[in-house]
């Protein structure tokens, strides 16, 4: 078996093809750590045999070696422990997003619960890293803004967790803001908190800022410039 590089992406090819020893599985990327405490609490519940099929994992972003724990990045909650055969990524086909799942959720067909330690996700080790990666996510992001402009809701998210759907929601009604990177900066800073991370808080909002300007200006590249047309997508 070998995947082709197309739908399913890489996680829902490896969920749907691979004989996996276990009924379980966790997804973990190549930046995140799991600690002591939540391993010994995973073993503890797969151990116990729960009536739960999934496990959302809360976890702490770090950025120029500080934990973010406001600017509305915590908690942030991911279903990352669950039965393989009940889990599916979601499918969105936007242009732009590669081969890899990278703001999907995984939709569970059962009952989830959140365990209470966190694990450690180290996305950002430089600011160079951060704008290097936002830049292909706002590419991802002005395709996804354009699909949902043609749908008002995704019938599938109904399998997100009341938290996730209310954040899918809000950022559908984001997309339609005025001047969005300005109210995501006041957002971030004053209304999450950022003010109290001192100044990588301060950075990260400005950087959050201009992830939504890159956004918003790509949706009007594409609407100005047809897709594969550009200077920047020729080969």
């Amino acid at each position: 078996m070998h995947f082709q590089g197309s739908y399913p992406k890489k996680k829902n090819w490896a969920l749907e093809n691979l004989l996996f020893r276990n009924e379980w599985v966790l997804i973990v990327d190549a930046d995140e750590w799991i600690t002591p405490e939540l391993s010994l609490e995973i073993a503890r519940v797969l151990e116990e045999k729960r009536e739960y099929d999934g496990y959302y994992i809360n976890r702490r972003f770090f950025f120029l070696d500080r934990w973010i724990r406001h600017c509305g990045y915590y908690p942030s909650y991911n279903l990352r422990l669950f039965k393989h055969r009940l889990g599916r990524y979601e499918k969105i086909p936007v242009n732009g997003a590669g081969d890899n799942e990278v703001h999907e959720h995984v939709f569970l067909k059962g009952k989830a619960a959140y365990l209470r330690h966190d694990m450690l996700h180290f996305a950002y080790p430089s600011i160079a890293t951060w704008v290097e990666k936002h830049n292909r996510y706002s590419t991802w992001e002005a395709g996804l803004e354009e699909n949902w402009q043609s749908q008002r809701t995704d019938p599938g998210e109904q399998w997100l967790a009341p938290p996730l759907r209310w954040k899918r929601f809000l950022k559908r009604l984001h997309f339609r803001l005025p001047m969005r990177f300005v109210i995501r900066f006041l957002y971030a800073y004053l209304w999450k908190g950022g003010i109290w991370d001192g100044r990588p808080g301060f950075i990260f909002c400005i950087l959050l800022s201009f992830y939504d300007f890159l956004s918003w200006a790509k949706v009007l590249e594409r609407r100005t410039i047809p897709l594969g047309n550009s200077e920047g997508n020729k080969q």
